[in-house]
């Protein structure tokens, strides 16, 4: 990210500046501030957003505090299938509320004990972003954020902290019951209630929901299964309910060179098939795997699981 007075400094002028944004060699993030687009076109949507957070953040005076879907990707919380145009900023000052094009701004309570500064910016504690996101976010994104905040604290490699786990709840279940008829309440419940940490990624997050609208049991996350040298595979799901596995299969592993660990993709998707080969040879149980476009609606995921022949009970 460079500010228009850093670039000017290192010998741009101001018609090279318009050029470069013109031929699409620089990104306006807003008056002031651009990004190479080089840069963010490899940037996840929600680093291309945390990008214009940043470019706000170093303009914004005052008691505001980035929050919503702003203060998500301060905290590194996912956002599902969400498209940030407008950064979001909570303040408790109406007065004091100026106007921007690319900012919203709410005004509602914000002590200081919901305060915190996240990479020297001033944002909404991570208790208070999802309590705000789980109320205002489509259920599939609530869902992703709600889970991926109880995994950051509760999950230690592969170790599981229940306490944390515990305390964590009892906070976002104390927000929530002092929050009367606020919008969205109702919904928030339902999300904090079904958050399960686990899940590991957004993709493992709206299938879960996806499989219990179709009717599934809750599935059972992250299963070790004894390998064959005394290890453990983890499964995605434990479908106990009909005798199965199911497994999200994000593209990601397979196209992501610092995921492939040095490994071709080929030798990925090798280790895959014998991964798999021998979890259905050691528990003889059916195995179903899915990607991102078989979860968009339950009944897509319906449809791909009943290719493997497994239906809800």
């Amino acid at each position: 990210m460079r500010s228009r007075e850093n670039l000017l400094l290192n010998g741009w002028t101001e018609r090279r500046i318009t050029a470069a944004v013109k031929n699409g060699a620089l990104f306006h993030l807003r008056r002031g501030w651009y990004i190479e687009s080089a840069e963010r076109e490899r940037l996840w949507p929600e680093q291309q957003h945390l990008a214009h957070v940043l470019a706000v953040a170093r303009d914004s005076r005052g008691g505001a505090a980035m929050s919503h879907t702003s203060a998500a990707v301060l905290h590194g919380l996912p956002l599902h299938r969400m498209t940030c145009v407008r950064v979001q900023m909570t303040t408790d000052a109406p007065h004091r509320i100026s106007s921007a094009p690319d900012v919203a701004r709410h005004v509602a309570p914000l002590p200081a004990a919901d305060v915190a500064v996240v990479d020297g910016v001033r944002c909404t504690t991570l208790a208070r972003t999802v309590f705000d996101l789980i109320r205002t976010l489509p259920l599939e994104a609530a869902v992703s954020v709600a889970d991926a905040a109880e995994r950051r604290m509760a999950e230690r490699l592969r170790e599981w902290d229940l306490q944390s786990v515990a305390a964590w709840r009892r906070e976002i279940a104390a927000r929530l019951a002092g929050a009367g008829g606020a919008r969205g309440i109702r919904k928030a419940r339902w999300v904090a209630e079904f958050a399960d940490g686990r899940a590991q990624l957004p993709g493992e997050s709206v299938s879960r929901l996806q499989l219990v609208r179709l009717g599934f049991a809750a599935p059972d996350l992250q299963v070790p299964v004894e390998g064959p040298t005394g290890g453990h595979y983890f499964v995605d799901f434990g479908l106990d309910d009909v005798n199965a596995w199911g497994e999200f299969d994000g593209k990601q592993k397979y196209l992501d060179e610092a995921l492939r660990s040095g490994r071709s993709m080929e030798q990925v998707m090798l280790e895959e098939k014998q991964r798999e080969d021998w979890i259905r040879g050691r528990t003889q149980r059916r195995f179903a795997r899915w990607g991102f476009e078989h979860i968009v609606t339950a009944s897509a995921l319906r449809d791909r699981l009943s290719s493997f022949g497994i239906r809800a009970p």
